[in-house]
């Protein structure tokens, strides 16, 4: 992006800036968490409340092969799927509702080896991008099972509480699209993509959707995560 835009021009800017009005989004007191990697140390910043605005959405979804990294107060950052795919840990201390669900577009098991070089780097970005979000529910599973095995007591409860995980599992939906569908805009593709996210959406919640307010965690981290 330095070498072929060296005057960083960002069509996904104005498009951004056209649709988004970000002072009703500040307004309209939805709890908006957006988190971007910190190019030069490395580390996940979660940006909230008055901080979204059309510099922290392009932030969070800066590609550095594809865009500059965009600089906020002095600092870079890049796309925070590296280091927060999504961020769980402000929903653990922001008292947000306990039923936390998750919409999954990266499948995190994929049948067979690449081999064509697309196909490779296709691959290691959905493992560097599932990465993060594994490493945050294997450490949601951990404090699950402290509280179940009432290994947590006071002070240690008023910090830690059940996190109740559901995840709609659209990767696997979308394990027939190759590389190349990652840069088709077409109108009947997006419109396909629109359906298929509605059908999963659809079948989840005839599965699941009672279990929401139960306390009853409905994707079993163990065996998704931990095993196998």
């Amino acid at each position: 992006p330095y070498d072929l835009n060296p005057f960083n021009m960002n069509p996904l800017r104005d498009v951004v800036d056209d649709v988004i009005d970000f002072s009703k989004v500040d307004a309209s007191g939805i709890k908006l968490y957006l988190s971007a990697t910190n190019v030069q140390s490395g580390h996940v910043t979660v940006f909230s409340d008055g901080d979204i605005s059309i510099d922290t959405v392009l932030a969070s979804a800066c590609l550095p092969q594809t865009f500059q990294a965009v600089e906020i107060d002095g600092e870079a950052y890049w796309d925070g799927g590296f280091m927060g795919n999504p961020s769980l840990f402000p929903l653990i201390y922001s008292g947000a509702p306990r039923d936390v669900l998750l919409v999954m577009l990266n499948p995190i098991r994929r049948d067979g080896i690449p081999k064509r070089a697309g196909e490779i780097q296709d691959r290691m970005n959905e493992i560097s991008f599932n990465a993060a979000l594994i490493g945050e529910l294997r450490a949601i599973a951990f404090v699950q099972r402290l509280l179940d095995d009432g290994m947590l007591k006071e002070p240690m409860l008023k910090r830690y509480r059940r996190l109740n995980i559901h995840a709609i599992k659209g990767g696997q939906d979308l394990l027939e699209f190759s590389l190349r569908t990652k840069f088709d805009t077409s109108w009947d593709f997006l419109i396909k993509l629109r359906d298929i996210g509605r059908g999963a959406a659809e079948k989840w919640l005839a599965e699941c959707g009672d279990f929401i307010g139960t306390n009853q965690t409905t994707l079993d981290l163990r065996q998704e995560f931990f095993e196998g």
